[in-house]
This record gives C-alpha cells, structure tokens and sequence, in this order.
C-alpha cells in the first residue's frame, strides 16, 4: 500500500480508511446519511489526490447525490453540509474520537482531508515522499509545521519581554477561535456579544398554546393565530367545536411544539454550549420580564408569538415587522417591496417560500442581548439559523453586514427568504438587512 503523506506519520490507506469508517459509524454521525454519504466520497478523492480539483458541482452530483440539474449559484447545499461536515467531525474528536490517534480535519476553503497523527513529534516526522509532492501534501505539511514554529516562537518571545498585556490580549481575541473546534472569527463576530457577556443566556423556544377539550380521550385544538387563553375563549370555532364535542370544559395546554423548533436548539446547543457556561432553556410563555431585563435571550419560533408581547415593547425601533403571513418592511429602500409574503402549501404537501426574520436588539433596559429566529413555518428559522452557526455562511453573513466602517452593527435584523418541502429547508437566500438605532 502506498503512504498518506497528509498524515504526520506514515500510514498506510488502510488505517486511513479505518478511521473514516470508525468516523461514519460513529454515534455523532449516526443520524446523518448525507454527511457519511460525503465523508466517504471525499476520503476517496483525497487518497485519490483528486480532493484539491474537486468543483462543487462534482460534489453535489457525486458526493450527495443531487440532480444534474444543481446549479452552485442558486443553491448552496454543498456548502452548508461541508460546514455540517466540518463541525461534526470537530464534535467527534471532542467527545467519543477524543482517544483516537488519527485526526482527520476538512479545513476551510478546501474539499480536500487532512489526516494528523497526536503521537507524531516534528523529530519524528518523515521528510515528504515523492507521492507527497505528487499529490500536494508536502507543501501542506511544511507549511503547517513552519506556521506551529512561528506561533511558537512568538509566544515565547511575548512571555520573555514581559509584556503579559500583550499576550492577554492575543489570548482574549484568539480564545474563541483556537479553544473550540469549528469556532470562527466570523461566528464570533456574530455570536460575540452574547458569549463574551458575563450574563445568564436563556434560550427559549415556542410552546404554542393548545386547547384541550376535556373528554374521553382528551382532544387538543391548534388555531395558530390564537396565541392568548382569552381570544381562544370568545373564539366561535372553539365555542363550536366544544358544542359538537359535548365538553363543558376547556384548559390551556402547551404540551407540543415542532419539530424544527427542536432541530434548532440542537444546533445552537452544539455551537454555543461549549463557550457559555451559563445556558438555559425556558418555554416562551414562562418568559417573564425581569428575564428579559436580566439575562441574554434567544428566542426560537412562530413570529407572532414573542413578537407581539415582547420585542415591540423594545427601546429599538424596528425596521422589519412580521405579519400573518410574511415580513412588513417598515422604510422600504428603493426597489424593496413593502412586504415579503409567504407562499406555500400545506397539508398533504407541505412545500413552497417562507420568509425568516433575525432580529438581534436590546433588553427592555436598553441593554443586554435579545436575538429572535422568527417565521410562520418552521423550516424558516430553521434555514435562517444555518446562516448564523455554519461557518461558510457566517462568513458571507458577516461581509454583507459590515458597514462602510467594516463592523457589524451592534443592533441589526436580517430577512431570508427560504424555500422548503415537509418543513426542510432546500434552499435559503439572505434578502436584506437593516441596522436597529
């Protein structure tokens, strides 16, 4: 078997393949057939020494299985489940792989794997074989190697001169990106404000109100333009439905919530439990005001929901609004409609546009943090959140907020438009932005 020259020791195809498939079999990706779909497809091109030619529109159709039809510049599903890749495998080494002595990375910008041993010293390294130069690993890893030496070097140079406030410094800036695997620059510059805060984070997510009709078995009703125990009282529907159920009795009930309400607490769990020590979960209607005014909140779900009760009570004011079915935009710009409505079918086919709406503003005391994922259907904050916590797209996020003074606004909301099927998102589009005064 011919040598690996990306790994830092000589290893041959077979523990190299060994470790993807420990990888692909793992429980980290054990729910994701896309992503061991593409970790396979890119193990082989990387042994192939084809990884580093790879075009997106060979990924899509060989590695995930799209249409012919895929076209890169409308849809960026390769790019969304490398960054899901990416993270991944950064979760794996960090929990289950944290023994394995293989380590295999997807770096950015690249389709190519890399693959570092943690028993392998710089005294112990192999000068690169020729299959190295032929296939572009050598040049990868001298670079690597010298980049450690600088860094090194330039540590040790700060601690000898003493200046303890420059190195502080380094360390504050650099922590978020170097400590946790996956953590950008970019998605410090959007997560920053909240996980720099010395404040509680309260993540809360939508817990729509159900009415239960007392009887035998007990039967739930969900209007979802009910969202107050008093409108769903002197509602006629319910009032009918109670007559034809012959229930005398009616109780609040916020026992459901959906599915996509869930997957995005799992990613926002994954990206920001590791750096905020102090995270908690809170139904939405539990949420009171004195948590608003004294912890951090991000809140997940149905616009209306926390829009209404909360956020239009805010210091700030608002340039996007939501309404029954889609985003108002208050102070349309020229060209700009002055609404984004959804359009899309529901029950048996569910599919068609939503529209999501990221709101990041200020506590009711004008201080604090609240960041709110908000759309009528729940692909739309579902798409919107892969935006704010995969890397790629953090990066194109980050470019298209920055100013003319190349800083993100303190305060700010994003449109995205988000086009689905059964409540997955297929394609996400970022609209528009505005900066909260």
């Amino acid at each position: 078997m011919r040598a690996i020259p990306v790994c830092m020791i000589h290893v041959d195809d077979g523990a190299f393949l060994a470790q993807v498939d420990r990888i692909v079999h793992s429980e980290e990706l054990r729910n994701s057939e896309m992503q061991r779909r593409l970790l396979k497809f890119l193990a082989d091109k990387s042994l192939l020494g084809e990884a580093d030619n790879l075009k997106e529109y060979v990924v899509a159709i060989d590695g995930l299985g799209k249409s012919p039809s895929y076209d890169p510049r409308q849809n960026s599903a390769v790019r969304i489940q490398i960054g899901r890749l990416r993270q991944s495998l950064a979760e794996y080494y960090r929990t289950e792989g944290k023994q394995d002595d293989l380590m295999i990375d997807l770096p950015k910008g690249h389709f190519k794997l890399t693959c570092v041993s943690r028993s392998a010293s710089p005294e112990s390294l192999p000068p690169p074989s020729p299959a190295s130069v032929e296939h572009g690993w050598g040049l990868h890893l001298t670079s690597t190697l010298w980049n450690r030496v600088l860094l090194i070097s330039a540590i040790f140079a700060v601690i000898l001169f003493g200046a303890s406030s420059l190195l502080e410094q380094w360390r504050m800036h650099t922590a978020a990106a170097t400590s946790f695997p996956g953590w950008t620059s970019d998605l410090q510059e959007l997560w920053g404000p909240i996980v720099d805060s010395k404040l509680p984070l309260v993540l809360t997510i939508e817990d729509p109100l159900f009415v239960e009709l007392r009887s035998e078995p007990g039967v739930y009703y969900r209007d979802r333009s009910l969202n107050k125990w008093e409108d769903i009282v002197a509602s006629p529907t319910v009032a009918a439905l109670q007559h034809s159920m012959k229930s005398s009795e009616l109780q609040p009930s916020r026992y459901y919530t959906a599915f996509g309400e869930v997957e995005v607490a799992y990613h926002l769990g994954m990206l920001l439990g590791p750096r905020e020590q102090n995270l908690s979960i809170v139904k939405t209607s539990q949420v009171s005001w004195k948590q608003l005014a004294d912890n951090n909140i991000i809140f997940v779900g149905k616009q209306d929901i926390f829009f209404d009760p909360q956020l239009r009570d805010m210091p700030l004011e608002l340039q996007l609004t939501p309404i029954e079915q889609g985003i108002h935009n208050l102070h349309p710009q020229s060209g700009e409609p002055t609404s984004f409505m959804d359009n899309y079918t529901t029950a048996p086919n569910e599919e068609g546009v939503a529209y999501s709406l990221v709101t990041h503003s200020s506590g009711p005391l004008g201080s604090h943090d609240i960041v709110s994922f908000t759309s009528s259907r729940s692909a739309g904050y579902v798409g919107a959140i892969q935006w704010f916590t995969d890397p790629t797209l953090a990066g194109q996020l980050v470019a298209k907020l920055k100013g003319a003074n190349g800083e993100i606004p303190r305060y700010y909301q994003v449109l995205f438009k988000v086009k689905f099927k059964d409540d997955v998102p297929l394609e996400t589009t970022y609209i528009l932005s505005r900066t909260l005064h």
